[in-house]
């Protein structure tokens, strides 16, 4: 294990041992001694730090939980795992392999068939009404959905897109007509931009599930697709090619930098917050993180550019709340599901606009949610979003782990590694093609 990964271990096993499991490890070892615990309360593993950088994301989920337990049995306790640490780690997978995993969990669609093929995931359809339902996006809930029965409640959309320093465009003497429609236009100003102390874009270039995520849409902009409609690879595509050939081409131009700030790509504030780089691809989360960790930072967005005869494409991914089948009581994590972020009672609605337009920054998956906060989205960066990005967006392919694990091995060869693009995409290709050929569990989005 990384000193990281030991860090990030140790930081949630400090945060359990104040829930009274201190005897027992996280993971492996005890596992009876944490299931019984859970009887008494639900924990529910979530990423937003306790007093951290998005304070208002923490407070809202501190507040949740607190509404939940003035009124229902049993109660919820809320458990802290570091960022990159839960996306980036085994820790989440491990726990629920040795029967200690949480009551509730936050779960993103590119990993919902990892929980779902192994028998985790707790339907949700009973726990909710008909209304409550319908009042869900079809295009952003499907992939949560598996038989047309609801196994993740979205708790919000958050689409990616390229955001720029204002004060380095300044000094460039760059403007908003400079704003790139082209990858080379992008490139060529990300050379503009490169100064010795900064970089002129930011690619995610740490290995995993956050990486892939983030590009997907220069695959989708050339027209690639990662399976096809007859179950079979369709990564060995030009489109694959390209887009590989886009993100080395960055880092080999020296525009690009090699390694991220902070937790990662994802992480605005110690990137582009920090004057690390000019240009940074990542999503409308951004907004709500330079709120609170860069308050003086003056930046815009623009839409992904497209290349040589391709389209506008971006990628909407986000988080859902999600309950554990095998937990000590499933019922009452559907419940606590269905009545934070699925019910069609006015406080439910309020939680998701209060998420999306003031703790987060985001677009409501649910119909009510929009029309509640209309005001919110209809001005600011979230207006940007909501009009002239978020429209184009697909939603977050929803792949198995073996799938995710053949692509992230192609981007990091060619984005880091110096293999040819051709090559990469050819072995991965091979390699999901060979995984597929025995796949069994739900259908791949």
């Amino acid at each position: 294990m990384s000193g990281d990964r030991q860090q990030a271990a140790a930081s949630v096993t400090r945060r359990c041992a104040l829930g009274g499991l201190a005897a027992a490890p996280l993971v492996g070892g005890l596992p009876h001694i944490a299931r019984a615990l859970a009887a008494q309360t639900l924990k529910f593993w979530h990423v937003y730090a306790p007093g951290g950088g998005e304070a208002r994301q923490s407070k809202w989920f501190e507040d949740m939980v607190a509404s939940w337990n003035a009124s229902h049995e049993p109660k919820v306790e809320l458990v802290y795992v570091p960022h990159d640490a839960y996306i980036g780690a085994t820790l989440l997978p491990s726990a629920f392999a040795a029967g200690a995993g949480p009551d509730l969990f936050l779960i993103s669609a590119g990993d919902f068939l990892r929980y779902y093929n192994d028998g985790v995931l707790l339907e949700l359809t009973p726990f909710m009404d008909q209304a409550a339902r319908d009042d869900f996006f079809p295009g952003v809930v499907a992939s949560q959905m598996v038989n047309n029965r609801l196994y993740g409640l979205p708790l919000e959309v958050a689409p990616m897109a390229m955001f720029y320093s204002v004060e380095a465009f300044d000094k460039a003497g760059l403007s908003e007509k400079d704003i790139p429609r082209t990858w080379d236009e992008l490139l060529t100003l990300a050379n503009k931009l490169t100064t010795p102390e900064r970089f002129g874009v930011l690619f995610e270039t740490m290995p995993g599930h956050y990486q892939n995520f983030s590009w997907y849409p220069w695959l989708w902009q050339g027209g690639g697709e990662i399976v096809s409609r007859d179950g079979k690879s369709a990564f060995n595509s030009p489109a694959a090619v390209q887009a590989l050939k886009f993100w080395r081409d960055a880092i080999n131009s020296g525009a690009a930098a090699r390694r991220p700030r902070g937790g990662g790509g994802w992480d605005s504030v110690r990137n582009i917050g920090s004057g690390y780089c000019a240009m940074q691809n990542i999503g409308a989360w951004a907004i709500s993180q330079l709120r609170e960790g860069a308050p003086k930072f003056k930046y815009g967005v623009f839409k992904l550019p497209a290349p040589p005869g391709g389209k506008a494409v971006t990628i909407a991914g986000g988080w859902a709340f999600a309950a554990n089948a095998r937990g000590a009581n499933p019922k009452a994590a559907g419940e606590f599901c269905a009545w934070a972020l699925g019910a069609m009672k006015p406080d439910s609605v309020a939680r998701g606009v209060d998420w999306c337009a003031k703790a987060s920054s985001a677009m409501p998956p649910r119909k009510s949610v929009l029309a509640a906060g209309k005001s919110a989205f209809a001005s600011g960066l979230l207006k940007v979003f909501a009009e002239q990005i978020y429209p184009r967006a697909r939603a977050e392919p929803r792949l198995p782990p073996p799938v995710n694990k053949a692509i992230s091995d192609a981007i990091q060869s060619c984005q880091l590694g110096g293999v040819d693009p051709q090559d990469a995409a050819a072995a991965a290709s091979r390699e999901i093609d060979g995984f597929l050929a025995g796949y069994r569990g739900a259908p791949i989005l």
